[in-house]
């Protein structure tokens, strides 16, 4: 059973600021399960939330990174937290080795960690240093992005 904590007219803007952006959103611990086996290459995983650092910070500096970065995940898709409780836990499973946190930014290859930003490293900080700890990740671990 999902649980959501809060009223979903209220929370469709911020997920649409992911999902403009081309990300998934994986709602069910189904949906995490069945995109993790089936994707190939890089995956960036978002744990959306209702809190100011995932508006004012993780959010923008995701969308900036994604412009500037000469590389990009293959696949990005989001949970949110607090409203996707079963799907959140799910994609939290893969994240292994660091606690639940929210907002928090993984990059996974092949279902296998590879990177990841915990709230720690959101909160109180700026989107311009965000977006280049972003950069840097999908630089190192993304494989190139094909010319358009």
């Amino acid at each position: 059973m999902n649980v959501q904590m809060y009223d979903e007219r209220f929370l469709t803007p911020m997920r649409r600021e992911l999902t403009e952006l081309g990300f998934s959103e994986w709602r069910t611990a189904g949906d995490v399960d069945a995109n993790i086996a089936r994707d190939h290459g890089t995956t960036v995983v978002v744990v959306n939330s209702v809190c100011g650092c995932s508006a004012r910070m993780a959010r923008p500096a995701l969308r900036r990174a994604l412009e500037l970065s000469e590389r990009r995940p293959a696949h990005m898709a989001t949970v949110f937290a607090g409203q996707d409780a079963e799907a959140t836990a799910r994609a939290r499973s893969y994240f292994t080795g660091y606690p639940p946190s929210s907002p928090s930014i993984a990059l996974l290859r092949d279902g296998k960690l590879l990177w990841m930003m915990e709230r720690w490293q959101i909160e109180g900080r700026h989107p311009d240093e965000i977006t280049l700890d972003l950069v840097a990740a999908f630089n190192q671990y993304c494989e190139p992005t094909p010319p358009a």
